[in-house]
């Protein structure tokens, strides 16, 4: 578990799915982040269970005051990246939830991140990969120390050494 001002950044569990589904079900969050709009909360609780329990670098994004979760970050898989990595490099996945944009919440939550991917000796490098229009993940990107790369298909890479 990670802690920064404002959020807990944990591991997912099944208990999160109607939270999950309040946000993943807004199609302004899905459609940036490239992934299908969530059509009830049982396909939230089979996201939980399939993807985000599967995947130990995954973590729920919690707001410290109440404990609701309302949103996402964590290392993709590794073969699951949408930009070639470099040897060592990690690429990370974010999202929060539409009401929270423009707050500051997903700076926060990646910059913990970040600190807790410098402990690692596995990790030397951070991948980040937006769509091309998600301008305010580019911005949370650049706001991290994370470098303009390449282009792919209709998106963005960015770099950071760690």
């Amino acid at each position: 578990m990670l802690e920064t001002s404002r959020l807990i950044i944990r591991p997912w569990s099944t208990d999160d799915a109607d939270d999950l589904y309040r946000y993943a079900s807004d199609s302004r969050v899905s459609e940036l982040a490239l992934w299908p709009c969530h059509t009830d909360v049982a396909m939230s609780r089979t996201v939980i269970e399939t993807y985000f329990m599967t995947n130990p670098d995954t973590y729920a994004i919690a707001l410290k005051e109440s404990g609701e979760v309302v949103g996402c970050i964590g290392l993709v898989p590794v073969g699951d990246e949408h930009y070639p990595p470099l040897p060592h490099e990690r690429e990370v996945g974010y999202w929060i939830g539409y009401p929270l944009w423009n707050h500051g919440y997903t700076t926060e939550a990646l910059r913990e991140l970040i600190e807790y991917c410098r402990q690692r000796s596995d990790i030397s490098s951070l991948l980040i990969t937006t769509d091309e229009r998600n301008t305010a993940s580019q911005r949370v990107a650049e706001k991290c120390g994370f470098k303009l790369i390449g282009h792919y298909n209709d998106g963005r890479a960015y770099r950071l050494t760690l």
